[in-house]
């Protein structure tokens, strides 16, 4: 079985409209708690890419920007814009075409919103609420592109899929009791 896509050229249109490659979020010992890829990596790779990516940003000092250009891990083009909080790196792999100042603020984005689903979220709550984390970046990033980037409106939808999912799971636990009294 290939792992290449069936959709050949039209992949690579994607990548070039596309502007973030990757989001990884990585704790301070190399040890990831997000990945999301947007491009084409197989799966042999992507556990390369994640460790390189990795190095090059943890031994890097808190004094020097949050900018990695000529990162040849994700292709010519491609540079690391990242940030470190307590026991995280945030990492986003994005083209030329993007904005450093812009990146740094979608990731501030990212955290708030974390942080305002969690009540100041921490390394166990990426652990232990993949799914919730992974919605909140659906909301901000999707194919590799941005969505949102107010913080009010993703906390909005955030909220109304996880009413949604409440009541389905409500709904559900109804019918099975409903089952068994029968």
């Amino acid at each position: 079985v290939s792992t290449q896509s069936t959709w050949g050229p039209f992949n690579r249109i994607i990548e070039i409209i596309m502007g973030i490659h990757a989001v990884l979020v990585v704790n301070n010992h190399g040890q990831p708690r997000l990945t999301k890829f947007y491009t084409d990596i197989p799966f042999a790779k992507r556990e390369t890419v994640l460790r390189e990516c990795f190095q090059l940003v943890s031994k890097r000092p808190d004094s020097v920007c949050n900018f990695l250009e000529g990162v040849e891990t994700f292709g010519k083009g491609v540079r690391l814009i990242y940030r470190h909080y307590a026991t995280l790196y945030f990492i986003f792999a994005v083209d030329e075409s993007e904005s450093e100042l812009g990146i740094l603020d979608l990731i501030q984005v990212f955290v708030e919103s974390l942080d305002k689903c969690f009540e100041n979220v921490c390394e166990l709550d990426l652990i232990f609420h993949c799914d919730k984390v992974h919605n909140v970046l659906d909301e901000i990033v999707m194919g590799g592109m941005v969505l949102e980037t107010s913080l009010k409106e993703i906390m909005k939808a955030v909220n109304g899929t996880l009413a949604y999912q409440r009541g389905t799971e409500a709904s559900a636990g109804q019918r099975a009791s409903i089952g068994k009294s029968k």
